[in-house]
């Protein structure tokens, strides 16, 4: 999720692209730089941190260059370092580029331009990219970004420079975000309007293997094959706070819909070609995976809930026995533990202090930890024994989506990889069940396409007057009931109860009178039948029942006064779905009580106090 600007045309560019980059801090802030063609070579300029650093440093460079390109770092590959900075360049120096997104079959690339003789100097997977076009090159940097193109796997948006044509620009997307900003006399490119928003409203918005060559003589887009192609140009008309959310009235809602790119993300490179789950880094071996004998997983608030869906499939394809609980009470147990237990510590932030208390906690005790987090070089990265990463990009609202969805798609990865080593579970599962994870960020970007949101806030607006939720679930289901409630209660502070549905006849029964609405997550399952009949004793006492279902079960809409049906997959799989019309529940029913999505009450982002 990093930030990419670049721009042509008469004016001095330098801090018009510092300002573009201001602009798109929140997509990322490890890192930045900007790359400025001056007098024939670049004028190169690199900063580890938040861009107040780059800026402490920004009189170094010449501020008479009118082509440049900039770019601020979400890190993926390699850690926040002067060396992984963008822009990168080739051998040569002739080149430079800045790239958003993953570059899925760098290695393989990297290690044949390697043996042809380029010399790397980064960890990054986006430095292969001027590479590609230092070999392609032969006079058209347009005809070179085609070359690099046709060899690169992944989601991604390249913006490319050469001091050979340094009148030019050529960028490229596939899958991720591009935008061109039409000025007088000058044109920009960026990964979203607001880098540019200040200099001109008129924009046009290339398609996925679309060449985009910019000179100070206008904007040329094409083919592959160089055929020329017409976009007419769009005026926008958001302010610079819309601008910066995408065009989305909140960022919570933004980054729902950037879940099916952060589900890819977290996928790529983690699973071979045919068909098996490959984790890098986890700090243990294939031999201490077979030799464990237990596992505890520590977390807080929706990391808690993504631990359990964690629990589950470790119990069902690694068949070892999991504890979990909740960091802040784990923290103060004496808890039995030794070198064949490993400790799974999640942390969106790898700085929540509860979480890090429990994990140093277990490592006293003599377990291996593993930490499963969103952001490179934080605190629980530095004390882990592995790391797993999620790659959800910058979250802003304070409730968690994108991130939940992350982790319980990481813990499932290390669920099958752990299974697939202790062979606990059939290879030819695996592959089965890759396969459809490999589909599901299609079919979630589908099924937010098709335009749920308008029914779904439809019932929330129906219900969000109610003073009181029951949410349940069972087996697989009761995690995503479990964060549907914790997102309700987040923003739109209607007191919510979550059980196993089997557990509600045991006290929450009591709460509800005639008209309570009662949330059920009903995607398919092997428990199914038993739910059922667990909604039917909430229906006997009078309560309206809201069912999140599979698509294709008909009997959903028996049982249930609403339903929300999300695509049919693998009950193991089903929350990476099944919690997405929660979000939006939640999201709305808020919104009908007019409260603040992005900023709830009481409420932080990262807790990093006990």
């Amino acid at each position: 999720m990093c930030g990419i600007v670049g721009y042509v045309g008469g004016r001095p560019c330098r801090d018009i692209l510092f300002r573009g980059l201001r602009k798109l801090e929140y997509r990322g802030y490890d890192s930045a730089g900007i790359s400025l063609i001056h007098k024939g070579r670049f004028d190169l300029l690199h900063s580890v941190g938040n861009l107040d650093r780059l800026e402490s440093v920004l009189h170094q460079m010449e501020n008479g260059s009118t082509v440049g390109i900039a770019h601020t770092r979400w890190a993926t590959h390699g850690r926040p370092s002067n060396e992984n900075a963008h822009p990168h360049t080739d051998c040569s120096g002739r080149f430079a580029i800045v790239l958003n997104g993953i570059v899925e079959n760098y290695l393989a690339l990297r290690a044949e331009l390697e043996v042809e003789g380029h010399s790397f100097t980064s960890e990054t997977d986006a430095e292969v990219v001027a590479h590609l076009l230092e070999r392609s090159y032969d006079g058209s940097l347009r005809e070179a970004v085609a070359a690099a193109f046709q060899r690169m796997e992944g989601h991604f948006t390249f913006v490319a420079v050469t001091i050979e044509e340094p009148e030019t620009i050529v960028a490229v997307r596939k899958e991720t975000p591009l935008v061109v900003g039409l000025g007088e006399g000058e044109y920009f490119v960026a990964s979203a309007v607001s880098a540019f928003l200040a200099e001109t409203r008129t924009v046009i918005f290339p398609d996925d293997a679309e060449l985009v060559v910019v000179t100070r003589g206008g904007v040329e887009v094409t083919t592959m094959d160089g055929l020329a192609v017409e976009h007419a140009p769009e005026v926008v008309d958001w302010d610079e706070d819309a601008a910066e959310k995408g065009g989305y009235e909140t960022f919570m809602l933004k980054e729902i819909h950037e879940q099916p790119v952060a589900l890819a993300d977290t996928l790529s490179q983690r699973m071979s070609r045919d068909g098996l789950v490959c984790l890098d880094g986890l700090g243990i071996t294939d031999d201490e995976i077979r030799a464990l004998q237990q596992v505890v997983i520590v977390a807080c608030g929706t990391s808690y809930h993504a631990g359990l869906v964690g629990k589950y499939a470790l119990e069902r394809w690694a068949r070892l026995p999991v504890e979990i609980d909740v960091a802040s009470e784990f923290r103060y147990r004496d808890p039995v533990m030794g070198p064949n237990t490993l400790c799974i510590a999640i942390s969106q932030s790898g700085e929540t202090a509860d979480t890090l208390a429990a994990m140093r906690a277990a490592r006293t005790a003599g377990a291996r930890i593993l930490a499963i987090t969103n952001i490179v070089g934080s605190q629980v990265t530095r004390e882990a024994h592995g790391v797993l990463f999620t790659r959800a990009g910058l979250e802003i609202g304070v409730a968690a989506t994108k991130t939940f969805l992350t982790q319980v798609l990481a813990v499932q990865l290390l669920s099958l990889y752990m299974g697939q080593v202790r062979e606990t579970v059939a290879l030819d599962k695996v592959r089965a069940l890759t396969d459809e994870l490999r589909h599901i960020p299609t079919l979630l970007n589908s099924y937010l396409d098709s335009g749920p949101a308008a029914d779904i806030e439809r019932v929330a607006a129906a219900y969000a007057k109610n003073r009181f939720f029951l949410y349940l679930g069972r087996n697989i289901g009761l995690p995503v009931a479990l964060e549907g409630a914790l997102k309700l209660k987040e923003i739109s502070y209607i007191p919510t109860e979550s059980y196993a549905a089997g557990e509600m006849k045991h006290g929450p029964i009591a709460l509800l009178e005639d008209g309570s609405p009662v949330v059920v997550v009903a995607t398919d399952s092997h428990v199914y039948d038993k739910l059922v009949s667990n909604v039917q004793e909430v229906k006997a006492r009078g309560a309206h029942v809201i069912a999140v279902a599979s698509e294709g079960n008909v009997g959903a809409s028996v049982m249930a006064d609403e339903v929300f049906y999300v695509p049919a997959v693998d009950e193991m799989l089903s929350p990476l779905l099944g919690v997405v019309p929660l979000q939006l529940f939640a999201y709305y029913a808020a919104k009908a009580n007019g409260e603040s999505v992005d900023q709830p009450r009481n409420l932080a982002k990262t807790v990093t106090v006990e």
